[in-house]
């Protein structure tokens, strides 16, 4: 039997600290594969906590005819956040525990494998978490899970290992390992997002794998932060800075109706710096950028030294004003960089997303546009809870174009 939720009221409401929440205009007509559960570590606490706030606003508003179905038990509740807890013992050794019945849950697993911020004792020694530590603990949870949820999904907004994407010699290839482990270990379907190569999903072909793009995020933010932007293919360009993230800026080109380049990273290849060939130059490929503003996008920002040489290349080719986007500011080498390229008018703006960690220093900079995914993240989980298609939700460009015509009318985004 299928029920309707057809009679979904379209209304506004608060969220703690009286920030107003936007409208569910859905039509779920599905019902739920299983009580809905968030397990979310304590790397990614803070997105979860988000998350689980859209998620319990939507549904407490929502009204249907069979909302007193057994099919719907539970489906009401002030938090679907489960905690699990980690203790360790002296030797840094660990496990998890969750204190709560998952019998027969959808659980939604959360982890951030980059947060560094946290720590843990070893004999004595203050020891912060690797990727690996957070890896770890994800398997622990799903290990305390015991097996009694109906289905696991895990999301891991930045895929453990992904950088290591492709073996040269006798190197190890970690993250196709590691997703084969998971599924192993009874991990039905896993999210990502801006896999650094989506190919990794051919290790498990036969499982649910999602590579979620944010680029509805980034334009959305842009618009609201940049109130004088001239969004047309005579004053804006989208530049890949590799031949890697191409896919990237023809996609947002496409969808804005902007001209896009690219830059061809020539590297080294005789030498070996920090586990990679250094980058000799960066030669460009496109038409002119003179007195545009420029977009450029990529999968993450790691030292930032790649972004800071093409920001700086595109303004000795006159470029107008230069706004870097990443999904993941990972900034491991720090923000002077930064600092000093914004003081030197050599890049304008920095967007990423909260996927990941980010430092009460990062947020405080005058140049730094933080795009939330929380929202996004929710109506994912809400919509595969109700076993319904994502598809649309995969596909921005009917949402995309309506900021842009916001943005061009001066409406509010």
């Amino acid at each position: 039997m299928i029920f309707e939720l057809r009679n979904a009221r379209c209304i506004k409401f608060k969220l703690y600290g009286g920030a107003e929440m936007p409208n569910d205009e859905r039509i779920l007509e599905t019902i739920p594969t299983g009580t809905l559960g968030i397990i979310a570590t304590d790397s990614c606490t803070e997105l979860a906590e988000k998350v689980n706030n859209y998620l319990t606003g939507w549904r407490n508003h929502r009204e249907h005819e069979h909302q007193n179905d057994i099919a719907f038990k539970d489906y009401y509740k002030d938090s679907y956040l489960i905690k699990p807890y980690t203790p360790r013992f002296g030797t840094g050794e660990a496990k998890c525990v969750i204190n709560q019945s998952v019998r027969g849950y959808d659980l939604y697993i959360m982890v951030d494998v980059t947060n560094y911020s946290l720590t843990y004792s070893v004999c004595g020694h203050e020891n912060h978490m690797s990727p690996d530590d957070h890896f770890a603990d994800l398997k622990r949870v799903i290990a305390a899970v015991g097996g009694k949820a109906r289905r696991i999904t895990v999301i891991l907004p930045f895929l453990y290992e992904s950088r290591q994407h492709r073996r040269t010699g006798r190197e190890s290839l970690d993250c196709p390992l590691a997703l084969k482990e998971l599924v192993a270990i009874g991990v039905d379907n896993i999210i990502t997002f801006d896999a650094h190569d989506p190919r990794v999903v051919n290790a498990i072909p036969l499982n649910g794998f999602e590579n979620v793009m944010p680029s509805y995020q980034f334009i959305k933010g842009i618009c609201r932060e940049v109130k004088d932007l001239k969004i047309d293919n005579d004053h804006m360009m989208v530049i890949s800075p590799d031949e890697g993230g191409t896919n990237r800026a023809v996609y947002l080109a496409s969808v804005l109706g902007l001209d896009m380049g690219m830059f061809y990273k020539r590297r080294d290849y005789s030498k070996i710096v920090d586990g990679r060939n250094p980058i000799v130059a960066h030669e460009f490929l496109g038409s002119s950028v003179e007195g545009k503003d420029v977009l450029i996008i990529d999968d993450m920002i790691s030292s930032g030294d790649s972004m800071i040489d093409v920001a700086t290349e595109l303004k000795k080719r006159k470029a107008n004003r230069i706004f870097a986007a990443a999904t993941f500011g990972l900034f491991t080498n720090g923000m002077e960089k930064f600092d000093k390229a914004y003081e030197e008018g050599i890049i304008d703006g920095i967007l990423t997303t909260n996927l990941i960690y980010q430092t009460p220093n990062l947020l405080s900079k005058p140049y730094y546009i933080n795009c939330d995914m929380s929202k996004y993240i929710a109506l994912i989980i809400d919509t595969l809870n109700h076993d319904d298609s994502i598809s649309k939700l995969l596909n921005p460009v009917e949402r995309i174009q309506k900021v842009l015509t916001k943005y061009r009318n001066n409406e509010t985004i």
